[in-house]
Order: C-alpha cells, then sequence, then structure tokens
C-alpha cells in the first residue's frame, strides 16, 4: 500500500534529506544551525521505529513498505555523513565505509533475491546494533557542541562513528560469508 500511515512516515526521512541539508544554508548564527539540525535529523530517524511500529499495531505493512524503509535510512544516513564531511566533522575515509557498504549490500541483496535466496542475507542484529550507533553518532556530530553542558558531542560522536564503521565492515563480512554458499552453488 502506497499511502498507508507507516509508508508516508517512511517518505518523511527522504523528504527530510533536503530540509537537514539545507539548514546549513541559512544565514543564521552555526549554533542554531547546528540545533535545528540535530532536532530535525533525531525527529526523521525517530520515524523508522515509529513507521515499524505502526505498520504492525494497525496492520498495514506492505512490500512496499518493506522496501522502502531501508531505502529511506540509507538515504538519511548517507545525505548526513556527506553533510558531515562537507563541514569536517567526519572523515571522509569512515563516509566511503559507510556508504560503500550500503551500496554492496543492497546490490547483494537485489542479486540474491533474484536468485531465491533472499534468506541467507536477511537483516541480521548486527546490522541492527550498526544502525542504532550511526543513528547516534550522527546527531552527535550535528551539534558540534556541549550537550547539556558536559557531554562532548564532537568526541564522542567522531568515537561512535568510527564504532560504526567498524561495525559496518563486520555486518558486511557477515552477509557475505553468508551469502557466499549460494555464490558457490550457482558458480557450478
Amino acid at each position: 500500500m502506497f499511502l498507508t500511515i507507516p509508508t508516508l512516515m517512511t517518505w518523511t526521512r527522504i523528504v527530510a534529506i533536503p530540509l537537514i541539508v539545507g539548514v546549513f544554508y541559512l544565514n543564521i548564527p552555526a549554533v542554531e544551525r547546528n540545533l535545528i539540525a540535530t532536532v530535525m535529523f533525531v525527529v526523521f530517524a525517530a520515524t523508522d521505529w515509529l513507521d515499524g511500529y505502526l505498520a504492525r499495531k494497525l496492520n498495514q505493512a506492505s512490500s512496499f513498505g518493506a522496501f522502502l524503509d531501508p531505502v529511506a535510512d540509507k538515504f538519511l544516513v548517507c545525505a548526513s555523513l556527506l553533510v558531515l564531511v562537507h563541514l569536517q566533522r567526519a572523515d571522509v575515509f569512515v563516509a566511503l565505509i559507510i556508504i560503500g557498504r550500503e551500496i554492496a549490500i543492497s546490490a547483494l541483496r537485489e542479486w540474491m533475491a533474484q536468485i531465491g535466496a533472499s534468506r541467507s542475507v536477511a537483516v541480521h542484529m548486527l546490522g541492527k546494533v550498526k544502525t542504532t550507533v550511526q543513528m547516534i553518532a550522527i546527531p552527535f556530530l550535528l551539534y558540534d557542541g556541549r550537550l547539556f553542558g558536559f557531554i562532548n558531542t564532537p568526541v564522542w560522536g567522531t568515537w561512535l562513528i568510527w564504532l560504526s564503521a567498524i561495525l559496518t565492515v563486520w555486518s558486511m563480512v557477515y552477509y557475505l560469508q553468508k551469502a557466499i554458499p549460494e555464490i558457490r552453488a550457482r558458480a557450478k
């Protein structure tokens, strides 16, 4: 179903991207830009949990929603990483690892679905942990200041984004290991 409440919430994550990017072009103090972008990211990222919950609760789960949900997450994360690289708050190497993995695993999942083996690369808890760490690191890096007067968000965000890069590689290796038996079977 294309226009259910959960699917509309998923669409908001895609619509959020130019809004978050656009904040950094506003002629307002950097502290305000950072706060606005951070709040927007947190609110829109929260729709990831909420749309899934509502889809189950309202019995509005759909194959289109299942397709769009991870795409929206990847768009939001990748766009935010590019903003952070541009602002020199995240290392380009981290962004390349995370974005490269998303492309590679998406392609792997598509190929595995075409050969009827999508279950072997189904979402795993390691991927969910990776996403959670990213969703915490990114607002810390967007905020770029002291939260509650004592949490140094650039330091915590940098540590967390590097941790998410490690989890990104680890989860990619996990998914590739799961796919290798199918790949070998098809190569014969």
